[in-house]
């Protein structure tokens, strides 16, 4: 399977996608480690899957997030109403750490919230590209049983 064009049809779709497809991508990725995020602030892109995140980060003006390092971590950066970049702590509960957590038998580089029970997990498509999926506890993360999926991509503007 080619994974990058597998995503590039995901994210070119109008239409809802079927989580299904996202967990059968997720599969044939390579567990991204702590290295590969740190140091770069990443544009983020969401999967219309029907999980109310997509909305709500739609509508926050979501840029994406920065990882400074493995202790520091902004996990919603988006855009103010003047299109400058900030990192939005009150809808986020403040900030976000990195670790190494077992998900779906597999160590991946994972954000941690600090104000939330919520982890993201990455896997990489490629050097510049990873795909997350939201886990953690409760109805912050799961809608109809389904995590949030999204991805990002290395801003290599700065």
């Amino acid at each position: 399977m080619d994974v990058v064009q597998r995503l590039a049809d995901l994210r070119a779709r109008t239409e809802r996608i079927d989580p299904r497809e996202l967990d059968s991508l997720w599969e044939h990725l390579t567990p991204a480690g702590i290295g590969d995020l740190v140091g770069y602030r990443w544009k983020g892109f969401s999967f219309d899957t029907g999980h109310r995140t997509h909305t709500l980060l739609g509508k926050s003006r979501w840029y994406g997030k920065t990882f400074v390092s493995a202790s520091e971590v902004q996990p919603l950066v988006c855009y103010d109403e003047d299109g400058r970049l900030f990192s939005d702590t009150k809808t986020g509960r403040g900030e976000a750490s990195l670790w190494e957590i077992v998900f779906r038998g597999e160590v991946t580089a994972t954000m941690v919230y600090d104000g939330m029970p919520v982890f993201d997990h990455f896997k990489k498509v490629d050097a510049n590209t990873v795909v997350g999926v939201m886990n953690g506890k409760g109805s912050l993360v799961f809608d109809n049983d389904e995590h949030y999926w999204f991805g990002l991509e290395r801003d290599t503007a700065v």
